[in-house]
């Protein structure tokens, strides 16, 4: 009887720390989308301008698209 107990104790103890990494992963997932979200549109503008002025001073026709 104490082993069933023993075992039942070490999966209530498991399924916690389960549940806290996951909380833990989706907290990192979550703040990884706001700064995508937040930053994208200046990383894409930095680029485009980039590559107009590469564009531009090299006379090429090729798009930046």
């Amino acid at each position: 009887m104490n082993y069933l107990r023993n075992l039942l104790a070490d999966r209530t103890e498991e399924g916690a720390s389960a549940v806290e990494y996951g909380l833990l992963v989706a907290g990192i997932a979550a703040l990884i989308v706001a700064v995508v979200f937040l930053f994208g549109g200046m990383v894409s503008n930095v680029f485009s301008g980039t590559c107009n002025t590469i564009k531009t001073s090299a006379s090429m026709t090729a798009s930046c698209s």
